[in-house]
């Protein structure tokens, strides 16, 4: 009988971690080590916070879910310039996208939050975004019995509280890699750029041209993203009153800091419109028109942007389109069509 009950805990260990690897299996060789977590997906704290994510439950009204502002379709971003919370009230900043996560140091525009588990707080006691009291999140949750199954199965007896809510739901996020676009294929070495990807791909990583490449990695560290956070000249401020949002320096008060945002990942632009921190620009035409002739000066703009005198690198109507050309193939469809990240209510 032993060896029974020993064979039956065998498989089902071996099933949970078969299960583990598969939500990473699309995370590629040529990616950097992720930060480490004690948090990991497993299966059954994946499953959990997938279905809280999709789960209005957490918002004071039942009418806002994470997936509300984080839609898969759009790579876990929204498409509106800022996103509706609960009574109708809009954020003062677009929703940045959710996929390779586990490579940032720090969450949100501004970094305020230094892991998933803390981001994943915000929003629910946010007044404008879901509008609940984690306290009444905790009783809520505890009282539903479908959600005490769930939890019972994936963190044993541990109390149900804000903190492993968090937990469950920062494993589904952790678990949403992105990493099997036409880039991707080319880096495997399974796929060629035409000549006109190849072409943008080159002026990217150009200081005389794109120039990209200081904040965009492209190379073997195919995030597109150094994770750092700047300022782009956006808007001028020659003085550090003159900054309407304040970013990264509103955060941790330092002058220095003040205008710069998270550098986001160059991955799935096709899907993250609008662009930028407040979603000014509609379209990647408006953005390269913009670093090309478009770039303001600041107390703060980050001092690798070159021609910033000028407005930018004044790049030709071809430039621009090859480089847009090469942008559009760090798009990963199968990842705004995976249905492991779909909602499991529908």
């Amino acid at each position: 009988m032993k060896s029974w009950i020993s064979a039956i805990i065998l498989c089902t260990l071996i099933y949970s971690f078969k299960e583990f690897q598969d939500y990473f299996e699309e995370r590629p060789k040529f990616f950097p080590p992720p930060y480490s977590s004690t948090n990991n997906p497993t299966h059954l704290g994946y499953d959990l916070g997938r279905h809280l994510f999709y789960d209005p439950i957490l918002s004071i009204d039942s009418s806002i879910s994470c997936a509300s502002c984080h839609q898969q379709s759009s790579a876990f971003s929204d498409n509106l310039r800022f996103s509706k919370g609960v009574n109708d009230n809009l954020t003062s900043r677009n929703s940045m996208p959710l996929f390779n996560l586990a490579w940032y140091p720090k969450m949100f525009w501004d970094g305020r939050a230094k892991t998933i588990e803390e981001q994943v707080l915000h929003p629910v006691r946010h007044s404008k975004e879901m509008g609940l009291n984690w306290l009444e999140a905790e009783k809520r949750i505890s009282k539903s019995p479908f959600y005490k199954q769930k939890f019972k199965k994936a963190f044993g007896d541990a109390k149900i509280d804000s903190f492993l809510i968090a937990k469950s739901i920062a494993q589904f996020e952790r678990a949403l890699i992105s990493a099997n676009s036409k880039y991707d294929s080319v880096l495997r070495g399974q796929a060629y750029f035409t000549a006109k990807e190849l072409a943008g791909f080159n002026h990217v990583n150009d200081q005389t041209k794109g120039n990209c490449l200081h904040c965009h990695t492209t190379d073997g560290n195919a995030l597109g993203t150094t994770g750092k956070f700047s300022n782009n000249g956006l808007d001028t401020a020659m003085l550090h009153i003159s900054f309407k949002d304040k970013g990264l320096g509103g955060n941790n008060n330092i002058l220095s800091d003040y205008g710069k945002f998270k550098i986001p990942s160059l991955r799935n632009l096709l899907y993250t419109a609008p662009y930028m921190h407040d979603g000014r620009f509609n379209t990647l035409e408006e953005v390269l028109d913009f670093y090309s002739e478009g770039i303001n000066q600041s107390i703060t703009v980050d001092s690798k942007i070159a021609n910033v005198l000028n407005g930018g690198q004044h790049l030709t109507n071809k430039e621009k389109q090859e480089i847009i050309a090469f942008l559009k193939t760090l798009s990963d469809d199968s990842f705004v069509k995976n249905k492991k990240f779909s909602n499991p209510f529908k």
